[in-house]
């Protein structure tokens, strides 16, 4: 695995400006990806992580606008560009697959000649050589007879036959940064697997830094190197993978953790643990921490103003209050206060 840093993301803000007020889909932003290793961006629905990743891309829908931030792409900002520059890094360098490849692929035209158009598009190869590459690619993500089914239209592949065709299309112009939206949400378990096997064994082949978009825990376990979670549109918790499980400092992660069906579970008779409450409103975020009304540890503190990431040890830092205060054991964390659903003091 490369040290080297292929994108960092600073105070990255993109708001949706409506009739109703604006909404802060995405609120000062920040981390990076090395190359070679996978950051997974986690969190419910509506958190904001594809808008992140759209941002990335500088394809957020209107009424969106990024409004502040840096995207450091291999050592130039993405804001800088124009959009000219822009169409020409997206798919080159930054490709991106999305969790239903039946609204990505034209249904018309065969999966071979939708990967190879894009070989000939930024590579300028001739269309001989961009067919070739294309069946070259089909075979890497282990699609079988794979110069016939190259001529075979999406209709006529199964679900995670096409989510293959994707990756390689993806990865058929050897981008640096890969950008995957919950790519296995539509495959079934047994497919899953396969994929994600499939996608870490590209990124170590072709040395791509990954940014995986999920909800799935199970998704991360298995795919990611760091976690960034995200609620209401801020990232509230970042770690190592191992970290994040086994000593989660947020009191959000904790809920998304503890939340996990287990095996377990069905022999101890023992329910599944949810998080009271909803997510917030984004027009009318709570003040301070916007959590702290779904949280278990609440504390004034945590509504009298902004809270910084703080540093929860190691490279592991986390938004909440607890690690600020000197002392406060709740600051550790407390497995078993939380699995009680008893309020703390601190």
């Amino acid at each position: 695995m490369s040290d080297t840093t292929i994108l960092e993301v600073k105070n990255l803000s993109t708001h949706f400006f409506t009739r109703a007020g604006s909404i802060k889909a995405a609120d000062d932003v920040s981390f990076k990806i090395e190359s070679g290793s996978t950051l997974a961006l986690v969190g419910e629905s509506g958190s904001g992580k594809s808008i992140t990743s759209l941002s990335i891309m500088r394809l957020v829908p209107p009424p969106g606008e990024i409004t502040q931030g840096e995207i450091i792409f291999d050592g130039r900002d993405l804001m800088k560009l124009d959009e000219e520059q822009m169409r020409r890094l997206r798919g080159r360098e930054i490709a991106m697959i999305f969790q239903d490849p039946m609204t990505s692929l034209n249904p018309v035209y065969t999966v071979g000649d939708q990967i190879a158009e894009a070989i000939e598009l930024h590579q300028r190869s001739p269309r001989k050589q961009a067919w070739a590459k294309a069946v070259e690619m089909m075979k890497r993500v282990r699609i079988p007879d794979a110069e016939r089914r190259a001529k075979d239209y999406p209709h006529q592949l199964s679900g995670g036959m096409r989510q293959r065709v994707m990756i390689a299309m993806a990865l058929s112009c050897n981008p640096k940064l890969l950008i995957a939206d919950e790519p296995t949400t539509a495959l079934d378990v047994t497919i899953q697997a396969e994929i994600l096997e499939l996608l870490r064994v590209l990124r170590d082949d072709f040395n791509l830094a990954m940014l995986l978009i999920t909800h799935d825990l199970g998704v991360v376990a298995e795919a990611a190197d760091r976690v960034a979670v995200m609620y209401a549109g801020r990232i509230v918790e970042e770690g190592s993978v191992t970290d994040l499980f086994n000593i989660p400092r947020h009191p959000y992660t904790e809920g998304l953790l503890r939340s996990v069906p287990r095996p377990t579970d069905a022999s101890k008779r023992r329910r599944l643990q949810t998080i009271e409450g909803v997510v917030p409103n984004l027009l009318h975020l709570p003040p301070g921490c916007k959590f702290a009304p779904r949280c278990a540890y609440v504390i004034k503190d945590c509504t009298q103003g902004d809270i910084e990431l703080l540093a929860a040890g190691g490279d592991h830092s986390a938004r909440c209050i607890r690690l600020a205060i000197v002392g406060d054991e709740s600051a550790k964390t407390h497995p078993e206060r939380a699995r009680s659903g008893k309020e703390g003091d601190g």
